[in-house]
C-alpha cells in the first residue's frame, strides 16, 4: 500500500522530492529513497523524545499519516502529527490522501464516520445505542444499588 502512496506523491510533487518514513515494519518499501525511522529502535517515553530529536532536525513542511483499517502505531502517528510543525495529510488504505485542514473538514467527517461504522444506514442504530447508553448505565447502577441495599437491610 505504501508503495502506491510513494508513487502518487512522486507523480504529484516530482521525482526528486525528499521523503522520510516512520514505521514499525522492518525494511523499507520498494522504490523508497529516503531515511527510514523504525519506532522499534525507540522504546518508551524516552524513545519518543529521541525520535523527536532525530525528526526535528529535518524541518518538514508536509507530513503524511497513514490511517488504514488496521490500528497500528496509532499513538505514535497522532503524537507525531501533533509535534511536527508541518501541513498534515491523511492517507487511507487505497493510497488516496487529503489535507487535514478546514477546507477538507467534510471529507474528514465522512472518513471518520466510515471508520467508526456510523456512516450511512448504520448511523441511526449506532446513534440510538449511544443515546440509550446513559439510561442503561443508570438502570444497572440503580439495580445493583437496590440489591446491595436489600442485602444490608436483611443482615440487620
Amino acid at each position: 500500500m505504501i508503495e502506491r502512496v510513494i508513487h502518487h506523491l512522486r507523480n504529484s510533487f516530482g521525482e526528486d522530492v525528499e521523503m522520510d518514513l516512520v514505521t514499525c515494519y522492518a525494511g523499507e518499501p520498494a522504490g523508497f529513497r529516503g531515511r527510514v525511522f523504525n519506532v522499534n529502535d525507540y522504546g518508551g517515553a524516552a524513545g519518543r523524545e529521541a525520535l523527536w530529536a532525530d525528526l526535528s532536525q529535518r524541518n518538514y513542511s508536509v507530513a503524511g499519516v497513514v490511517c488504514a483499517a488496521v490500528p497500528i502505531m496509532t499513538k505514535w502517528k497522532w503524537w507525531l502529527a501533533y509535534k511536527v510543525p508541518a501541513k498534515i495529510f491523511i492517507i487511507n488504505e487505497n493510497a488516496d490522501y487529503f489535507s487535514l485542514d478546514r477546507a477538507h473538514l467534510g471529507q474528514l467527517r465522512r472518513f471518520v464516520t466510515h471508520r467508526l461504522g456510523i456512516g450511512g444506514a448504520a448511523a441511526v442504530p449506532a446513534l440510538l445505542r449511544l443515546a440509550v447508553f446513559p439510561l442503561t448505565l443508570a438502570y444497572l447502577l440503580l439495580y445493583a444499588g437496590t440489591v446491595h441495599l436489600r442485602r444490608k437491610l436483611r443482615q440487620i
